[in-house]
């Protein structure tokens, strides 16, 4: 067991496969979303790269399906990597979601495929 919390991000399709449309997005990040709570609960913090990367591209005016997307949304999750401690990889095609796995391994981090295999964390008492 671990008693120090990781940093885990969560990592699916979000674009794939939704050819723009908002509605197949939106429903994407939900599934990305709801994997957030098993990994807190297990005492991790999670984290998924649109959650940063969508407020970047609406300051610069634009959105996930504008030119500018793929400047920001796999660099997001590239610099993300940079300070997580794993990734869970949740199932379906995602160009990006694969780039986030090779950066783990290439980096040593675990890549989980299911929040049961996710280490639950000793909590620490409190003082």
């Amino acid at each position: 067991m671990n008693e120090k919390p990781m940093l885990i991000l969560i990592a699916g399709p979000y674009r794939s496969g939704t050819d723009g449309d908002p509605e197949a997005m939106a429903a994407n990040l939900g599934r990305l979303e709801a994997a957030a709570w098993p990994v807190f609960a297990a005492g991790h913090l999670p984290v998924i790269g649109e959650w940063v990367a969508l407020p970047v591209l609406r300051s610069a005016g634009a959105g996930p399906t504008d030119p500018l997307a793929d400047q920001v949304l796999y660099p997001t999750a590239e610099r993300l990597l940079a300070h997580c401690d794993a990734v869970l990889r949740l199932p379906g095609d995602s160009t990006g979601a694969d780039q986030d796995v090779a950066t783990a391994r290439r980096r040593g981090l675990p890549v989980y495929h299911h929040v049961d295999e996710i280490p639950a964390r000793t909590p620490q008492e409190a003082r």
